[in-house]
């Protein structure tokens, strides 16, 4: 029975049919019965319509069953928005910029803006959500290479067993948990997410896997097969499959058949020397600029004769991709770039490195020889919030299953689990094939030539950037929380207060937040740069007392929870202001196609999908094109004459031609707030070529950040980070100090006067304990450097150091080292320190404590 394979060039929403709505290309079949392997036809193949496929709930399904109660994304007011793009804008700009952009704010507000607000309200009209298409267009006429670039990151956290923790047994594991996860989702048996009682979308879910990014010449297109069943395995560059599930979704192999499959696998693809494999490793190809992989993917598919086709159907279709990688990183920020990026290491002219060990169209669970295990994702479909359940399930779930093998009680993530695949007989799987299979590709010459040139490039696109990670144990969200902040709030001033310590300027940043408290919810840009944060950081670096300098950062906070909590219910500024410059190029495309009709021109949107700029699109903070570019861009279409003449009509709105349009969406400090104790790091590359990208979790007691950039001082930036979160802790102890009331032991009222004053006597009970014993024992048997985090959470007298000034980003660290050598210095007799304690006791004013 052949294999339906759904094509989305646009979301649909619940109950609607995915031929309904705006023009789509028309749905391809994918065959499974060559050889046992699902075929892939040939790009130019006529286009088959498939069968309608509802996406209404299963009865008895829960993961969908709220979809219908959930509100529409609202269409901001127009008014509201322009207000809040001029308050985002007015901390970056100097006055005379700031007066520009009000002028062209004010002429947009008169002019074409009442209009195009109009035509976005009709527009959406009968659709799911009025940006979602917008969106969509934005990630797939993307044409840079995804990797770097869109793909984000996730590094779990280590099995908790360390026997657990070797590539086959982990990978086996956490193979197994995924399959669940798929299991859970299409019997739709997985719990809905929730925010303070409120349901979230779960459309997500069903874009998660057997879903590909597929590059054409006419932009991307998102393929899915509905029922794919098998998994592709990469190793040493080298593809495999097999299949892991049945026709009724339930696993049709236990975690030690996996893992039999696995080191398998591997044997196989080491009998390739690595050298030989990463000649011919077509992975690399998705790395390609995007219509040159387009271009790849027609010579893969041309020769008639070739099973090419059929490769690449098979890891288009497969559920996802495992990557074995023969690399064992040894430090956090070397383990990030492999689950970002790959190593990059030429050996004798050959890239030996893991990036030629990846697929970057998929969705990719990556294992290193040692165990340690990341998530790499493409991005289009799919949000953080989405993947980051799956990962932390699936880890969950590998803890939860190792600890039935010890106690049969303990508990399961899942509502039902597959059967037994050893109680099962062979015939109740159907038409599987268990036994790895290795897809063998035609390697014609324009395609070894494409995996050299392609090796080449994303070795300099590796080389052009840089990773350093924190894992910061001073304090976390418990901390942060009882001091009265928003731990979000409190870590995003932190970027804000260490960028200026290192460069003396405040840059535009950007931090999504979730809306999917709404259908087909997505993200909202939250602008943290404010007039309140500018204060702040001005008032932390300059010479103020304690007091001003928390009041300020209390100030700056509350104005990013305001900011956030808008965003939060879709009303931000940079969504709605998109989908205004899209419905604007859609006007202009629709009067270009009207003019050259009789032409015999075809329209640039009966594909359902504008052709135009992604300027500022959510995918992917871009610089504004210039007309002249946009011009450019448009004639070579081969419509110079038309477009032209339409674009002289129906000239570009002021506001999005106006500097400050630029400046909002040139991103230099791109951070997102994503994970919970399951991650170690979660990360993606800068959004800017002089920008940072960040990626941070808060945890109950302590903060992990993974910053990248292309050699930004990396880094020292991350050290001065450190500087800062340790400065902070400080100051908010002083000023907590003065302000709180608690209850006291009553021994301090006893006056030292009244004691003994014999000088070498110590108290008979024992010897009062400081803690600088510790310190030293620990500062001597000590092999190696410690980190200023770890000096810090040894001192508990840090309170001692002075003030923080405008050029101490790494004075304050280099104070935390020094303190721990003045400790070792030498030991002091009893009986000399009791004589030492007791002159001190006469020398100087005694204060009077205050309250605490």
């Amino acid at each position: 029975m052949p294999t339906q394979v759904r094509i989305f060039a646009m979301p649909k929403s619940l109950g609607e049919t995915l031929a309904a709505g705006s023009p789509i290309p028309a749905p391809r079949s994918h065959s499974e019965i060559t050889n046992g392997r699902p075929k892939s036809p040939e790009l130019g193949d006529p286009p088959k319509m498939m069968s309608t496929i509802q996406e209404k709930p299963k009865e008895g399904g829960i993961t969908f069953a709220g979809q219908d109660s959930l509100p529409k994304l609202p269409i901001p007011e127009l008014e509201q928005t322009c207000k809040k793009y001029l308050a985002a804008l007015k901390p970056l700009q100097g006055p005379r910029e700031h007066a520009e952009t009000i002028a062209a704010v004010q002429d947009f507000k008169r002019q074409e803006g009442p209009e195009l607000q109009r035509r976005l309200q009709e527009y959406a009209i009968g659709k799911t959500s009025y940006i979602e298409q917008f969106w969509y267009d934005s990630y797939l006429n993307y044409d840079n290479p995804v990797v770097l670039n869109l793909n984000p990151f996730f590094l779990l956290e280590d099995d908790p067993t360390p026997a657990r923790n070797n590539q086959v047994t982990r990978a086996a594991s956490l193979v197994v948990s995924a399959l669940e996860f798929v299991r859970a989702v299409r019997r739709e048996e997985l719990t809905p997410d929730a925010v303070k009682g409120k349901p979230l979308d779960m459309y997500q879910y069903s874009r998660l896997f057997g879903t590909a990014r597929v590059p054409t010449e006419n932009g991307c297109q998102i393929e899915q097969d509905p029922e794919s069943k098998h998994l592709v395995v990469l190793c040493h560059g080298q593809f495999y499959w097999f299949d892991v599930l049945d026709d009724n979704s339930d696993l049709i192999m236990s975690e030690k058949d996996i893992s039999q499959n696995l080191q398998t696998i591997i044997d196989d693809a080491t009998q390739t020397p690595i050298q030989e494999a990463a000649k011919g490793a077509l992975g690399i190809l998705s790395t390609e600029n995007r219509k040159t992989w387009s271009g790849l993917r027609d010579v893969l598919t041309k020769v008639e004769a070739s099973n090419n086709a059929d490769c690449l159907g098979i890891v288009d279709s497969a559920l996802f991709v495992l990557c074995l990688d023969y690399t064992q990183p040894s430090t956090a920020a070397a383990l990030c770039q492999n689950m970002l990026c790959g190593t990059n290491e030429v050996v004798k002219g050959v890239q030996m490195g893991t990036c030629i060990n990846r697929w970057y169209d998929k969705l990719q669970i990556i294992v290193c020889k040692n165990g340690s295990a990341g998530i790499n994702f493409e991005h289009t479909g799919v949000d953080g919030h989405t993947v980051l359940r799956f990962a932390s399930d699936i880890y969950t779930d590998t803890i939860l299953r190792f600890a039935r093998t010890i106690n049969g009680q303990a508990p399961s993530l899942w509502k039902t689990t597959s059967p037994d695949p050893s109680k099962r007989s062979p015939e109740s799987f159907g038409d599987v094939n268990t036994t790895p299979h290795k897809l063998e590709w035609d390697m014609l010459p324009e395609l070894n030539i494409a995996v050299r040139f392609a090796e080449t490039r994303l070795a300099d696109l590796i080389s052009q950037n840089e990773f350093e990670c924190l894992d910061f144990g001073g304090y976390g969200k418990n901390f942060i929380t009882s001091m009265g902040f928003s731990p979000d709030a409190f870590v995003q001033m932190a970027f804000q207060a260490a960028y200026y310590g290192l460069y003396g300027r405040i840059e535009c940043t950007y931090e999504p937040a979730m809306t999917k408290t709404f259908l087909h919810g997505r993200t909202e840009a939250i602008r943290t740069v404010s007039e309140e944060s500018i204060d702040f950081v001005q008032t932390f670096w300059a010479d103020h007392p304690a007091d001003a300098k928390v009041e300020a950062l209390k100030k700056a906070c509350q104005q990013h929870v305001n900011r956030t909590k808008e965003c939060l219910q879709a009303q931000g500024c940079d969504r709605h202001l998109y989908a205004l410059f899209c419905v604007w190029q859609r006007y202009l495309d629709e009067e270009t196609y009207r003019s050259s009709s009789s032409m015999g021109y075809s329209s640039p949107l009966e594909n359902g999908s504008e052709r135009g700029s992604v300027v500022g699109s959510p995918g992917k903070d871009s610089v504004f094109s210039m007309d002249e570019e946009n011009g450019l861009r448009m004639r070579q279409r081969g419509d110079s004459t038309t477009s032209q003449r339409s674009r002289d009509l129906h000239p570009m709105p002021n506001i999005f031609a106006d500097a400050g349009w630029d400046k909002l969406n040139n991103t230099i400090l791109s951070t997102s707030n994503c994970g919970n104790p399951a991650l170690r790091q979660f990360g993606f590359g800068p959004t800017s070529a002089d920008g940072f990208g960040i990626g941070y979790i808060i945890k109950d007691d302590g903060i992990n950040i993974c910053a990248s950039s292309k050699h930004r001082q990396t880094k020292r930036f991350i050290d001065t980070l450190e500087g800062y979160l340790l400065e902070i802790r400080r100051i908010l102890r002083i000023t907590t100090r003065k302000s709180t009331t608690s209850k006291q032991t009553r021994a301090r009222e006893i006056d030292s006067t009244t004691r003994p004053k014999a000088a070498n006597r110590l108290k008979s009970r024992g010897r009062m304990i400081t803690g600088a014993e510790t310190i030293r024992a620990q500062a001597r048997s000590s092999t190696g450097t410690r980190s200023p985090t770890e000096e810090s959470l040894m001192m508990s007298e840090d309170d001692e150091l002075g003030g923080y000034g405008f050029f101490d980003a790494g004075m304050l660290l280099q104070a935390l080292k020094a303190r721990g050598e003045v400790l070792d210095q030498g030991e002091v007799k009893a009986s000399e320190r009791a004589a030492a304690n007791a002159r001190r006791r006469e020398v100087g004013k005694k204060l009077r404590l205050v309250e605490y």
